[in-house]
């Protein structure tokens, strides 16, 4: 069984020389690139291959991902290769990572039950228990998986009793307690950050006040109580009542996850055992600490004992292809709203803080050196194009203007970076900028760093529009 100073070599040699990959037999899209299928050339053996962008934080996850893979409840890692390849549309080859991995023929969770008549209680059990003790295993080498949901849980084959394994690490994240800090200014950081601050350097880990969730491995069990909630009933316990978009967690739905209200209507949970309910209750705790920890789960007796053989209504609805997709882009929301970006803390010197105080006070004195108001006057305010790029600073780092209530952060920055280039339409560097940022016009391709953004338009601002004023 691989330790955690186990590590894979990553090989330089070409993958074709040992296995025929199938670029136009797309298997599947994890988070960090789509995965093919290969076949190796020496045993005719069929794998899959994931091909990501060769870069640190891809080689963090097939390192823990490798760690991890020795268990039978995980997805095999098998050989790394480093190769440079180019893709249809691109100009030129890239390095990238292309992991040699099981091949999982069986499909996913939801999509297996679906298939399923009479799914029953004890089935359920039965693969709750496959995937607590592969979570079991990767916190016992102090990894946090955090992106447990059913599309990362697939079948070893079609058969019937086919072991679940889990699967995509690219979320994956080796557990130091500091999982939860945000990157911050002096300008913005409220006492209760700076407190958390203190007790990270003192006791060596981190908590946050103004937050009900952690963002430690206890994230992961928060994760495996909305799967097995839907297991049972077949619909997930946080909900959008009224979903604008694909990213959106609406007013209400973020109201009960973060007041962990949800219930079990009677419909079909009056045939559930107390032993499940009591599962569910226990994981679904807004409290991190007492959250159910995945040892608990394991030895809890619905695992333990053999649950009881009814059947459920859950596979009614996960049958249901627009309920199923539904289901899963809920819960692929509420885990993005529990991810906060893990970068260490950085308080930043002055200079260097994109704080939109100082930009206003920069702009009053230019603006007072080409007149000065009558004291009965107040400060002039700021032009219209000026004002537009300091709108996009403002969301990108001040967490009260990123987004209204139920709002889509991306959604509403698109937004205000179309009226900063409307007012700025003549500033070349702006139009750079946005390019590399992957802007096509009315959106992002892929959503960047917010304060990636905001430090991009803050130079903007100061170096193109402010100096020719």
């Amino acid at each position: 069984m691989a330790s955690r100073d186990d590590k894979i070599e990553i090989l330089t040699s070409s993958i074709t020389d040992h296995y025929d990959v199938d670029w136009h037999h797309k298997l599947g899209t994890g988070i960090s690139g789509p995965v093919r299928l290969g076949t190796k050339r020496s045993t005719g053996e069929q794998f899959a291959v994931k091909v990501v962008i060769d870069r640190p934080k891809a080689r963090q996850e097939v390192q823990m991902h490798y760690q991890c893979s020795q268990h039978p409840h995980v997805v095999k890692l098998y050989q790394v290769f480093c190769n440079d390849l180019q893709f249809p549309g691109e100009s030129e080859s890239r390095s990238r990572l292309l992991l040699v991995m099981e091949l999982m023929d069986g499909g996913e969770l939801f999509n297996r039950i679906s298939e399923v008549h009479g799914f029953t209680e004890r089935q359920a059990a039965i693969a709750t228990k496959q995937v607590a003790l592969a979570v079991c295993h990767i916190h016992s080498l102090n990894i946090a998986h955090r992106d447990l949901k059913p599309e990362n849980l697939l079948y070893r084959d079609k058969s019937e009793n086919a072991p679940i394994k889990l699967c995509d690490f690219g979320f994956a994240k080796l557990d130091k307690g500091d999982l939860m800090t945000p990157q911050f200014t002096p300008y913005y950081v409220s006492p209760q950050v700076l407190e958390a601050h203190r007790r990270h350097r003192k006791e060596g880990k981190t908590s946050m006040p103004s937050s009900p969730y952690t963002y430690d491995k206890s994230c992961d069990m928060w994760s495996l109580g909305v799967v097995i909630y839907i297991l049972l009933c077949g619909y997930p316990p946080f909900y959008s009542e009224h979903p604008s978009s694909r990213r959106t967690i609406d007013k209400g739905m973020r109201k009960k996850i973060m007041a962990g209200s949800y219930d079990f209507p009677e419909r079909e949970w009056d045939r559930v055992s107390e032993n499940a309910k009591d599962v569910v209750k226990r994981l679904l705790c807004v409290d991190p600490h007492s959250r159910m920890t995945v040892e608990e789960l394991v030895s809890h007796p619905w695992l333990t004992e053999e649950a009881p053989d009814t059947p459920l209504q859950s596979h009614i609805f996960i049958s249901n292809k627009a309920h199923r997709d539904k289901t899963k882009k809920d819960l692929e929301s509420q885990l993005r709203q529990m991810r906060i970006p893990d970068r260490p803390i950085n308080l930043k010197p002055i200079e260097d803080a994109l704080n939109p105080i100082l930009i206003e006070r920069q702009v009053q004195n230019r603006q007072h050196t080409d007149r000065t108001p009558s004291p009965s006057q107040g400060p002039p305010p700021a032009p219209k194009n000026v004002k537009a790029m300091r709108d996009v600073i403002a969301h990108c780092i001040l967490p009260k203007a990123q987004t209204s209530e139920g709002g889509d952060t991306y959604m509403e920055l698109s937004q205000k970076i179309l009226v900063a280039v409307k007012w700025n339409s003549e500033v070349e560097e702006l139009h750079k900028v946005l390019k590399s940022l992957k802007w096509n016009g009315t959106g992002f391709d892929d959503d960047p760093e917010l304060l990636e953004v905001g430090k991009a338009f803050k130079g903007i601002l100061q170096k193109y529009i402010l100096k020719s004023r």
